[in-house]
């Protein structure tokens, strides 16, 4: 479906699908998995008008960042915020996020170049900072919408990169058992995984571009992973690839739940689909939401419970990291 807009979100608030599609259109940019591409150009001169124009758009205050692994859930969360009358939803906005940092693309959408998995606060100059606050500003104005929220998984590895240029940011941390998400990262890989001329496109990036970045820029630089780095790097069934990834982005999530937790709010999936409302009046209470009716009941009537995922024989050498993980998040091994 475009824009993950489908007749419920429309009938719910129709200006709200609008929204959607004037982000999805004019905003994100198409990845390279993904149909459309050609409306790229677009995409980015209009952007770079925004960047660069000297009127001031509207002031991004406290924006909203979805982090985790992709598949655990961060679509559906960001789809039900979506319908709250504050907000305007960013899903994955890649397009926004190269032209703020050109070495940010592991996936290989936008550039070739050298890309880095892990952002800090050192790599965000003022140019950045004025460059990010444009263009979601714009964005804000251009959807006259209140609040921002960017579901953007990755960010996960860049929070004091994106505090730097929004210092009142808030952050979700959305955690999904880790079988659920490595079957569904395997699942998507392959039904979405394309062969174009003669390089591979799939969740792994371009001719495994975010594999190769993953493993070189953060597993390798993990003490928990020295014995067994070198032989991670071969590793090659999609199981075993998304075991590594969400081994090391929920021991990201664990190290800033406890060193950032000011900023940082931990929502399980199995939480959002069991109890909707206990678990998104503790979220719009921690971002500063109002009250809205029609947002609670549209959530009531989107998530529900999804059925888990059977158990895998996962790589002898990230198999005893997984399960360590998986009892640090409160999930049966």
């Amino acid at each position: 479906m475009i824009a993950q807009i489908n007749s419920d979100y429309i009938k719910t608030r129709p200006i709200k699908a609008l929204t959607r599609l004037m982000s999805y259109v004019l905003f994100e940019g198409r990845p390279v998995t993904t149909k459309g591409r050609w409306i790229n150009p677009l995409v980015f001169s209009l952007l770079k008008m925004f960047a660069l124009n000297n009127n001031r758009y509207k002031p991004v205050e406290k924006p909203i960042f979805i982090l985790g692994t992709g598949r655990s859930g961060t679509t559906i969360l960001g789809i039900v915020l979506s319908m709250h009358r504050e907000i305007g939803y960013l899903n994955e906005p890649k397009a926004m996020w190269h032209l703020i940092h050109p070495h940010e693309d592991i996936i290989g959408n936008y550039s070739q170049a050298d890309a880095k998995y892990r952002l800090t606060a050192e790599d965000a100059t003022n140019e950045m900072c004025q460059r990010a606050s444009q263009l979601f500003g714009a964005y804000l104005a251009a959807t006259r919408s209140k609040r921002l929220v960017d579901k953007y998984p990755e960010l996960i590895f860049r929070v004091d990169f994106v505090r730097a240029l929004f210092p009142d940011a808030r952050f979700i941390f959305l955690a999904r058992n880790g079988w659920d998400t490595c079957h569904s990262i395997a699942t998507w890989s392959k039904r979405l995984g394309v062969q174009v001329n003669s390089e591979k496109h799939d969740w792994w990036g371009v001719d495994d571009r975010k594999w190769r970045c993953l493993v070189e820029q953060l597993v390798k630089t993990d003490p928990v992973f020295s014995q067994s780095a070198d032989e991670v790097k071969h590793i090659d069934r999609h199981l075993d690839r998304a075991a590594v990834e969400w081994v090391v982005t929920m021991r990201e999530g664990l190290h800033l739940m406890q060193t950032s937790p000011d900023y940082i709010h931990l929502i399980r999936f199995e939480d959002l689909t069991l109890q909707p409302d206990e678990t998104l009046s503790a979220l719009c209470e921690f971002c500063e939401l109002t009250t809205d009716a029609t947002f609670r009941e549209y959530a009531r009537q989107t998530l529900h419970p999804v059925p888990a995922k059977e158990s895998f024989d996962i790589h002898p050498k990230i198999a005893p990291l997984f399960h360590d993980t998986m009892k640090e998040m409160g999930y049966n091994t």
